[in-house]
């Protein structure tokens, strides 16, 4: 790869996003934000860059974040020891507390700030505020894991509206002020389909769904639900990649009008699949 462009090459490629500029101002996207582009420093900073380019041109971009790293790593300081069923943490209720702590609070103010150093102008929330994530409790075993009950997307909007980049971490509440745990693939999914959003875009840490999961050249580029759902019985989407693309199904089945699963780790991925006609890893789109 060159590390250096003439004038003209820029040009040149400044050039060649404009149809894809011009075919998503305006338009809503949803990022899921997480897995190793969200630990490795480098790959935060120019995620952030990336997104506060497409908020310049723009494109109005909602910013859905986790931090389960990020909880487990207090945990373990505070001497608590994490634990998962069925890759859900259990959440007690002083567990529940950090989450609220680490999401609310250090991971998403953090991301604000960044978005804000880059030149965007970003607000963080959280599931709790407006009542945005409704929830209900997932299961008894599970503690303060939510299921998501309702979306109230009017603070969302308003910020869009206002010309903000909404920073959403995924803490929710019920009716009781019970404080939950959401997962951040669902709730991205929810709230993207709340939106109508044109893409929602699942950053992960492999390149999307493969034919054989050792072999990043057998990537399938484009799924239809019906394809997606066919993959199940096939073996072919297994273990950790079922929940992921059963949110891109959701979303699509709550009014998203595709969905991306990428890799998080590749330099630009975001940009590659919206300003170029490559595109980055699994497109999941209606039949």
């Amino acid at each position: 790869m060159k590390e250096n462009f003439s004038n003209a090459e820029r040009a040149q490629v400044l050039a060649e996003a404009l149809p894809y500029i011009k075919r998503y101002n305006g338009k809503v996207i949803v990022v899921k934000y997480g897995g190793n582009a969200m630990i490795n420093e480098e790959l935060k900073q120019q995620v952030m860059e990336d997104i506060v380019l497409l908020h310049l041109i723009g494109v109005r971009i909602v910013l859905v974040h986790g931090g389960g790293p990020e909880i487990s790593d207090l945990m373990k300081r505070l001497g608590m020891e994490p634990k998962f069923v069925d890759g859900l943490r259990v959440t007690d209720k002083e567990t529940v507390d950090l989450v609220q702590m680490v999401l609310a609070g250090k991971v998403n103010k953090t991301l604000v700030n960044l978005l804000e150093m880059k030149g965007g102008n970003a607000m963080g929330i959280s599931g709790m505020d407006g009542r945005l994530i409704e929830a209900t409790p997932k299961s008894e075993k599970l503690g303060y894991v939510g299921n998501i009950k309702r979306v109230n997307i009017a603070p969302v909007t308003d910020l869009l509206e206002k010309g903000y980049i909404p920073v959403v971490s995924t803490v929710g509440c019920d009716k009781k002020g019970n404080t939950y745990n959401i997962n951040g693939d669902t709730a991205a999914a929810c709230i993207a389909g709340a939106l109508r959003a044109e893409r929602l875009i699942m950053m992960t840490d492999i390149a999307g769904v493969l034919t054989d999961k050792n072999d990043p050249t057998t990537l399938i580029p484009r799924l239809t639900v019906s394809e997606a759902k066919g993959l199940y019985d096939s073996g072919i989407i297994s273990g950790g990649m079922i929940p992921k693309v059963d949110c891109c199904i959701e979303a699509i089945e709550r009014g998203v009008e595709r969905v991306i699963i990428m890799d998080g780790c590749v330099p630009h991925s975001i940009l590659m699949e919206l300003l170029t006609n490559e595109g980055a890893g699994t497109m999941v789109t209606k039949d």
